[in-house]
């Protein structure tokens, strides 16, 4: 298993065609977080144990495809071990090139399974009903806190970051299921999930490219700005979001 961020992430950019829809649109409009969820503060961060704690139904939702179809968004859970890794395995070589947190087998999806540490980095699945079983459509990850690596250039915008209320996005969507608007209600979900977690801020992981024209217009439409701009091996953009 490789180090988060090992791979690629400042070349990472989300999957084509997942555009915002307004609010109230076929899809976000079926939205809807549990019953009896109570906003947390934005800023108001809660301690380990706190986290450690929540049940998964607490961060778990419901929405409906634009096609019509229903899905669940739920914290990764330990028995996802054999789901996970097929949908690891199943992603194309073109989606693997843009989404790189760490290596894409069934190795992985168990080491994963087996150590899930929700206090540090939220990890988020959607899923559908398949032939008798879930299966696994989307996976983000929220990291509470931030990479050491954005820590930095955000210092030399004149941004500082703050581990213990700030987080990083890193999300992706199954090639089957791109341009089906999951990548919109994932994004509200997670967002929503984050503010619940006492978050105040959410940064990309390790930014995104700044020629990934689509994937800039999918997080500005979700309330992300740019704020700065940096090279590695292509330009990318720093953007962060405000909750």
């Amino acid at each position: 298993m490789k180090e988060e961020g090992a791979v690629g992430l400042s070349s990472w950019k989300p999957n084509a065609g997942d555009t915002m829809k307004e609010e109230g649109a076929v899809g976000l409009s079926s939205w809807k977080p549990n019953a009896g969820d109570t906003m947390k503060n934005a800023g108001d961060t809660m301690k380990e144990d706190e986290v450690a704690a929540m049940p998964d139904a607490f961060l778990t939702a419901v929405a409906t495809l634009r096609s019509g179809e229903p899905i669940t968004m739920r914290p990764l859970q330990a028995g996802d071990s054999a789901r996970f890794g097929d949908y690891l395995c199943g992603l194309s070589a073109a989606t693997r090139a843009r989404y790189g947190p760490h290596a894409f087998d069934q190795e992985t999806a168990d080491a994963i399974c087996a150590t899930l540490n929700p206090t540090e980095l939220l990890r988020m699945v959607a899923t559908v009903r398949g032939e008798g079983d879930e299966r696994i459509i989307s996976y983000v990850l929220l990291k509470l806190g931030v990479l050491e690596v954005d820590r930095q250039r955000y210092e030399a915008l004149g941004i500082p970051l703050d581990p213990d209320t700030d987080s990083t996005l890193a999300p992706s969507v199954a090639d089957d299921y791109q341009n089906q608007g999951v990548g919109s209600l994932m994004m509200q979900h997670i967002l929503h999930c984050a503010r619940q977690l006492g978050r105040r801020r959410v940064v990309l992981w390790c930014g995104v490219q700044a020629t990934n024209d689509r994937a800039v217009h999918f997080y500005t439409k979700s309330g992300f700005r740019k704020v700065g701009e940096f090279f590695t091996d292509k330009n990318n953009d720093d953007m962060i979001l405000e909750l």
